[in-house]
């Protein structure tokens, strides 16, 4: 889509290095989720109340965005297109976890105008899935500099989406060492992905 003339020059740099990101440049995505982790991870903090789950969701709406970003449309702010994937993506987390309810006064669902929101609901489904990793080669590139014990957690936690006790009980460790491992492998790859930022 054409850029509007009401832009704001964050909106379209934004918009270049998701075009950037599309065409298979690694540090366009690392900026962006440098750009953004934090305000989307502080986000989802008040939302859930709990530190590892706010990781978790960050990640895993990143995950998200990035395997459906062909479906962005300029005409929209992408931190706006981000932050309503995150926060639905939370809210079913809160509604599987906790039975607790959540309405927006917009949509609850992705889908706005056209292609712009084409996740409907923040579950993918089998094809999404699938779409998720054809496009997770961005993330992957990233997780393969990981130890491999920590690319299997990654992989079962937020491409897999098992729980914390699934994970535990197919790799036969105790829960607290899937949490505190999980919790490392985080955060050597946020640590890659600013490295990534910061070199380019």
């Amino acid at each position: 889509m054409e850029d509007k003339n009401n832009q704001s020059e964050n909106a379209r740099d934004d918009q270049a290095l998701v075009k950037s990101a599309l065409s298979g440049d690694e540090k366009a995505f690392a900026r962006l989720m440098v750009k953004y982790k934090d305000s989307i991870y502080y986000m989802l903090l008040k939302m859930v109340k709990n530190k590892s789950d706010a990781e978790d969701l960050t990640l895993e709406a990143f995950g998200k965005v990035f395997a459906n970003l062909s479906y962005y449309s300029s005409e929209y702010a992408f931190s706006t297109w981000l932050y309503r994937i995150a926060t639905n993506n939370c809210i079913d987390f809160l509604r599987k976890q906790k039975g607790i309810h959540y309405s927006l006064d917009q949509n609850s669902e992705l889908e706005q105008e056209g292609n712009v929101f084409k996740l409907k609901s923040p579950i993918p489904d089998p094809e999404e899935k699938l779409i998720l990793k054809q496009r997770g080669w961005m993330l992957h590139g990233f997780i393969e500099k990981l130890k491999p014990n920590y690319q299997t957690l990654i992989d079962m936690r937020y491409f897999k989406e098992y729980s914390y006790e699934e994970i535990a009980k197919e790799l036969d460790l105790p829960l607290g060492t899937v949490k505190v491992q999980l919790f490392r492998a985080r955060n050597m790859l946020y640590a890659l992905i600013n490295d990534a930022e910061e070199k380019d």
